[in-house]
């Protein structure tokens, strides 16, 4: 089904039963199925468990969808805007499982927001979750269906009349697992491949990996998942940025800069 409109500053327009029922085209089934929501998106109650804010004029918007009323974090998390030349971008996508352990990596103990520990860090959150496998930046496990989120998505971006969209890649590891989506760079694809070189054997991010913190051991070279935490660590000497990546709907991708390295 084609939208009536092309944006999403189009959608923000639109009547609020309208805008819910395009924004829900994002919602992965596997989602509803698995904690059984209603199609309407609200509890027994009569409470919203959908919310939507995007408001009329404003070209960039913000999903949350709950798996019940009160709860802390959302299952589902999108933040997504027009770009100038009137692509869609996404900003950030994230999916919780409520069910698994929560790390506080999002807010110090006093309460005070890390916003994904650029301004400030949990150190001891931060550890306990990379201890349990997570990736920076996770505050619970993921739902482990982002292959049937991407093509939610992309059917979402089909209706809205493009055959392309963008994404900003918060942390190094998500950019890879977006190589591996099929996504090419727009920006940042040579500075990727250097990262890859730098932590080959005698490159300088190798030799960086010297221990000096828990985020920094030497098994961190093979494995994309402690790369990233060495990079969020500072290993760089500068922030992960500067990197924006594109997908053509239904092209594969051309690029693998992360050839031999276990997750």
């Amino acid at each position: 089904m084609t939208y009536k409109v092309s944006s999403i500053a189009g959608i923000n327009a639109l009547p609020l039963p309208e805008q819910r029922d395009i924004y829900q085209d994002l919602i992965p089934p596997g989602i509803l199925n698995r904690f059984q929501l209603s199609p309407y998106l609200v509890d027994k109650n009569g409470n919203d468990l959908f919310i939507i804010q995007g408001p009329a004029g404003s070209s960039s918007v913000e999903i949350f969808l709950y798996h019940q009323h009160g709860f802390p974090d959302p299952i589902l998390y999108g933040h997504l805007t027009d770009t100038l030349n009137g692509q869609i971008h996404v900003l950030l996508y994230i999916m919780n499982d409520p069910e698994s352990e929560r790390y506080d990596v999002d807010k110090l103990p006093d309460g005070t927001p890390t916003r994904f520990g650029t301004e400030h860090r949990n150190i001891e959150a931060e550890l306990a979750s990379m201890q349990a496998g997570l990736t920076p930046g996770q505050i619970r496990k993921g739902l482990s269906l982002l292959q049937e989120a991407t093509v939610a998505f992309e059917v979402f971006v089909v209706n809205l009349g493009h055959n392309r969209y963008m994404v900003d890649p918060l942390y190094y590891h998500n950019a890879v697992i977006f190589e591996r989506y099929g996504f090419k760079y727009q920006m940042g694809r040579k500075r990727m491949q250097q990262y890859h070189e730098g932590f080959q054997q005698g490159g300088e991010l190798y030799s960086r990996l010297d221990g000096s913190s828990p985020f920094r051991q030497p098994e961190a070279a093979q494995s994309i998942r402690l790369r990233s935490w060495a990079i969020h660590d500072g290993i760089l000497g500068e922030a992960f940025s500067n990197v924006t990546m594109y997908k053509v709907i239904g092209k594969p991708t051309e690029v693998n800069t992360t050839p031999g390295v276990n997750w």
